[in-house]
């Protein structure tokens, strides 16, 4: 690894105290096949002593590097083997529940913010333990808290398991209606075409490729590249891709230091630093207000592909400079409720469900963070899911949909989920039916370009 320079830490100190720079998340990845067991009892008593156990260590090596470079590691997350793997040979039909309590436990004793791979890959079809955990959905998300689940229901090589879809519509309704203003589906990700070293939530699962453990950075900085594009209004759009880009470099070199510093002190293998752009609810710390300080009056309008476009593009050259770990999702995300900008653009009328599908075609995770009106047909929620991860199969890219169907609110309506999740106005959803062509149900096949051999 090249070595850091001392403008280089300078300024890793000015992005920090100025810019709201930070480590978005260190995410361990911990394997959990080898702690199946035939009896129940002895299976949870495994779980809870390896994620718990690791999890302390997390903690405490993650403080440490806070204290010694200054940079804030804003989560300590876990993610673990896919769940309805784990529960295959299980025959309790609570056993599903009875694991994610476990999690849920294990990661509050020690204080693991949240912990990802209650999940299932069913793109091609369902087991008997996916369908289980899928049902099992509802009573999981309502009573754990730090519990977060996915589905990867569609592939480019795979197609979409349409069948698994069907479910989907009806599964959040019935999400949103055990938990206060339907804030659970938040803690739930539909997936094409998931990565398994994701380090984000709520779609992080340890993959059946990965080794025992890995040590996966997601980092951040939309403050930090608003900062810049605001000090370069005029230059042109080859000169703004270029600042991007540098910025990029020195930000995912930082998290580089960090990753492999506490991987090495977890004596872990060191995973990936995905460089996504994450936003959160505080001010100036917005994908969508970068858009805006390209030129773009409002997020949704006119524009705003191409502006997308180009930053992502930057920060995807920018990362990939700075390091050869790059992986995970390393997009941009574009959550509505925790996005300030994108919030606003919603509530004045500048941004729709419609353009936000649009803006998925370069972008990972389009229709992120939304509310819908409670009363919204299951029929009509899976067919947006449906139409946003045709995206990613035939693109062969990674898209993903985390809708809340806010109960009693209809379009306009505001709602507030609290804390990191933001708030937001619930979005318009078209009231012409899609209940016949979903309810077909089957496999979309794969498109032709999956046939790359």
């Amino acid at each position: 690894m090249m070595e850091y320079s001392l403008e280089e830490v300078m300024e890793t100190v000015q992005m920090t105290l100025y810019h709201n720079f930070d480590i978005r998340t260190v995410t361990l990845g911990i394997n959990l096949k080898d702690c199946i067991h035939s009896d129940l009892d002895v299976f949870k008593k495994n779980v809870y002593e390896r994620v718990s156990g690791y999890g302390k260590k997390l903690i405490t090596e993650a403080e440490k590097l806070e204290d010694k470079y200054g940079i804030p590691i804003i989560n300590k997350r876990i993610s673990v083997t896919p769940v309805a793997l784990l529960i295959e040979a299980c025959v309790e039909p609570d056993a599903p529940v009875e694991i994610a309590k476990v999690l849920d436990r294990a990661s509050k004793d020690v204080g693991i913010d949240f912990i990802g791979g209650y999940g299932a890959l069913v793109q091609k079809g369902m087991t008997r333990a996916d369908e289980r955990l899928i049902d099992s959905l509802p009573e999981m998300l309502s009573s754990t808290e730090r519990v977060c689940a996915f589905l990867n229901v569609a592939s480019t090589v795979s197609g979409m398991n349409m069948d698994a879809v069907i479910r989907l519509g009806k599964t959040l309704k019935e999400i949103s209606s055990r938990t206060e203003n339907g804030v659970g589906c938040a803690r739930f990700v539909v997936f094409a075409n998931a990565p398994e070293d994701n380090p984000f939530m709520a779609g992080a699962f340890h993959g059946v490729g990965e080794p025992d453990f890995s040590l996966n950075i997601g980092i951040s900085g939309p403050g930090v590249v608003r900062s810049v594009v605001e000090k370069n209004k005029d230059c042109n759009l080859t000169e703004l891709s270029e600042v991007i880009k540098r910025t990029t470099f020195k930000i995912t070199r930082a998290g580089e230091l960090i990753g492999r510093e506490l991987a090495q002190n977890l004596s872990v293998p060191f995973g990936i630093v995905d460089i996504s752009l994450a936003s959160t609810t505080k001010v100036g710390d917005s994908v969508a207000g970068i858009v805006e300080m390209m030129g773009v009056e409002k997020m949704g309008a006119p524009g705003s592909t191409a502006a997308l476009a180009l930053l992502i593009d930057a920060v995807k050259k920018g990362g990939a400079m700075a390091s050869g770990n790059v992986g995970g999702l390393s997009g941009t995300f574009i959550p509505v409720s925790e996005d300030s900008c994108m919030n606003e653009a919603v509530r004045v009328g500048a941004l729709s469900i419609e353009k936000l599908e649009a803006l998925t075609a370069v972008c990972s995770v389009g229709l992120d963070m939304i509310a819908i009106p409670g009363d919204t047909e299951a029929t009509t929620i899976s067919a947006i899911i449906a139409d946003e991860l045709a995206i990613g199969v035939v693109n062969n890219k990674t898209t993903g949909v985390r809708l809340i169907p806010v109960p009693g609110k209809k379009a306009g309506d505001y709602v507030n989920f609290g804390g990191l999740l933001g708030e937001t106005y619930v979005m318009n959803i078209s009231t012409f039916s899609s209940h016949d062509f979903i309810l077909r149900g089957g496999r979309m096949p794969s498109p032709v370009t999956s046939m790359r051999n």
